[in-house]
């Protein structure tokens, strides 16, 4: 567990809360994904396409997804009926159908559907790059059970911290995709990330099966 020294109790253990979560966000997040999506254009995109497409993306997704973590649970209960174990099985199995791709593929995402250069900048990163690419529905599912369990502002605080990293490595994935090619380390990561992903999201569904039993 992570560990804040010199703080009181309380603060440890909301610093260490929120911590914990941004990294189970982050990986849903796929930071991976991103990488590979804006290292496949042809011609490669330069530093302030890639700067424009990763802050509008970031900071789309991020409205999405706070405000459907304050109003998620209201909306799907109220409206559509639909209990949270349902929304954590689904989210987990659409995961972990992204996961298992990586892991018998060593991508993502199809070779049709790499991006070709578009021209307008706005509409890519709001689709595919905010939703589905970081405001996946397994993100979606984690943000809404997120603030049943933790609440909203830890929630969004933890929400914030993932994609701020997020959009840290959008900004260097040119080099990174280069770096990893050059080692021969590329295909193995994304096998990895994708083992993870799928570990991730077999424990929603086991969540969300044992929450359905009670």
């Amino acid at each position: 567990m992570i560990t804040f020294p010199c703080l009181a109790s309380g603060e440890i253990e909301f610093l260490t809360r929120m911590v914990e979560n941004s990294l189970y966000l982050l990986a849903l997040l796929n930071p991976a994904s991103k990488v590979m999506f804006l290292s496949s254009y042809d011609p490669p995109l330069d530093r302030r396409r890639i700067f424009e497409l990763a802050w509008k993306s970031s900071l789309a997704a991020l409205i999405i997804l706070v405000v459907l973590a304050g109003a998620g649970e209201w909306v799907l209960t109220r409206i559509f009926r639909v209990e949270m174990y349902s929304l954590r099985i689904t989210g987990g199995l659409v995961v972990f159908m992204i996961g298992w791709s990586a892991v018998r593929e060593g991508r993502f995402h199809p070779k049709s559907e790499s991006p070709g250069m578009p021209e307008n900048f706005t509409d890519i990163s709001l689709v595919p790059l905010a939703a589905p690419l970081i405001a996946g529905p397994g993100t979606i599912a984690a943000a809404i059970s997120g603030t049943a369990e933790f609440g909203l502002f830890s929630t969004s605080l933890a929400l914030t911290l993932a994609i701020g990293i997020n959009f840290i490595i959008m900004l260097f994935s040119p080099a990174i995709n280069s770096f990893l090619g050059k080692i021969h380390a590329l295909g193995p990561l994304i096998r990895l990330t994708g083992l993870i992903i799928a570990a991730v999201a077999l424990q929603m569904i086991i969540t969300g099966v044992k929450e359905c039993l009670r």
